[in-house]
């Protein structure tokens, strides 16, 4: 359907707290319709697993508490948050999203890395 997903994910070290095992990021996501139709982002589903191997799954109406509609060429961006006990983790995800004619279909997220700079050698 010409949805494209970019995701831009950011350690956030003055919001995390190694020594007590939490770690917080940020995630910014710009949404664009490259099709020809208008779309509304009706929900999200998200997999979250941290550098222990556990799995988190998050689900929901729209994002940021709206269900934006994007035209053909429009983009909606936002921003959002993930704490983690670990200093790096993926996410991956996807929108279900519903066509101007009224069809179905989920827009999938590639997986991407969370990751603390300290967790790098």
């Amino acid at each position: 359907m010409g949805i494209r997903v970019l995701v831009t994910p950011s350690y956030l070290p003055e919001s995390s707290a190694p020594e007590r095992n939490a770690y917080l990021f940020s995630y910014r996501i710009r949404i664009t319709n490259h099709g020809d139709i208008a779309v509304r982002l009706l929900r999200r589903h998200w997999t979250i697993t941290d550098g222990n191997g556990h799995v988190e799954e998050v689900e929901g109406p729209g994002v940021i508490g709206e269900t934006p509609v994007l035209r053909p060429g429009a983009s909606f961006e936002y921003t959002s948050f993930c704490p983690l006990p670990t200093p790096f983790g993926t996410m991956r995800g996807s929108y279900l999203m519903r066509s101007e004619g009224g069809g179905q279909f989920d827009v999938e997220i590639a997986p991407f890395s969370l990751i603390a700079p300290q967790a790098v050698n």
